[in-house]
């Protein structure tokens, strides 16, 4: 067993997601064939290691024993896995894929320091999350940073960071806007099929404000720098003009106090963003390296 390291793998993911179903999401196979390692480990060594519960699992006194001497193996591949690297072709660009939010505001602050990480170039293809999977499915990138979770059985998520959105304008609102806030504003509205919008929506919703539609609309815009512009250089002796954009796209502007922001009364409107890449490529050397220093700076 202990040359099959794909079932000690499992075992590891199992018991740090606290869940099978988990772990199978984590590791991109079925929950089944997640079952089934586990099982053929209990078998091989004729040991119950986990005792599942109604609130995830917990390891035996065999489990542990086994946690233990599986954390040592895993720590011997990586240092072997940094040993090929370093011996690996240094002339391939390491290309990334990635929403707007995330190329244009998020990646930049830390590439310089991706890069030395990996010993190895990188490049970023900044488009919408639908264009980055597509061009991870065609093979034209190597990983995909996207705030939509687009459902592919080629592909394997992992949950990054935690983005927030914002109500935003270049004069000073109320912390947390009421109702009657929203509908005397001027809006820059985002184009109806942005997941921005529709998060905007739900958030309204939960909090059984007016539906967005009811707003007073003077533009619809595609593009985030577009809004921030836009908002950013509007008339401050009328009317608030405000717009949703991520806190990441503006954290200067609000630190300098050109810009400012709000809240949803009591709710925070926050998503998810996921790290992608191809399920052929799960044992890559290069991928695993840099989820490892992505997952580390979440």
């Amino acid at each position: 067993m202990l040359t099959d390291f794909a079932k000690l793998e499992t075992f590891l993911t199992v018991v740090r997601e606290k869940s099978f179903s988990k772990a199978s999401a984590k590791l991109g196979i079925s929950q089944p064939a997640v079952t089934q390692q586990m099982k053929f480990i209990e078998e091989y060594l004729d040991v119950q290691v986990v005792d599942r519960k109604k609130n995830g699992i917990r390891l035996t006194k065999e489990g542990q024993m086994l946690y233990a001497i599986a954390q040592k193996i895993e720590r011997c591949v990586n240092n072997a896995e940094k040993e090929v690297l370093k011996i690996m072709n240094k002339d391939v660009t390491f290309v990334f894929g990635a929403s707007f939010i995330i190329g244009n505001y998020i990646l930049p602050r830390f590439l310089n320091n991706l890069k030395e990480n990996i010993n190895n170039d990188v490049s970023i293809n900044v488009s919408v999350s639908h264009k980055a999977i597509e061009d991870l499915l065609d093979k034209k990138i190597d990983m995909a940073l996207v705030e939509n979770y687009i459902q592919d059985e080629n592909i394997i998520y992992r949950e990054w960071m935690e983005d927030e959105i914002v109500i935003f304008s270049n004069q000073k609102l109320p912390a947390k806007a009421k109702a009657a806030d929203l509908l005397s504003y001027k809006w820059v509205c985002r184009n109806p099929d942005s997941n921005t919008r529709l998060i905007f929506k739900e958030s309204l919703e939960r909090a059984n404000y007016p539906d967005c539609d009811t707003f007073d609309v003077t533009s619809e815009v595609t593009s985030a720098t577009t809004i921030v512009q836009t908002v950013l250089h509007s008339d401050k002796n009328e009317t608030p003009t405000v717009s949703i954009v991520s806190r990441n796209a503006i954290e200067s502007l609000l630190k300098a106090d050109a810009l400012y922001e709000s809240r949803i009364g009591n709710h925070n409107m926050t998503r998810k963003l996921y790290i992608a890449y191809r399920k052929d490529r799960k044992h890559d050397a290069f991928i695993e390296n840099v989820v490892d220093y992505l997952l580390k700076i979440k």
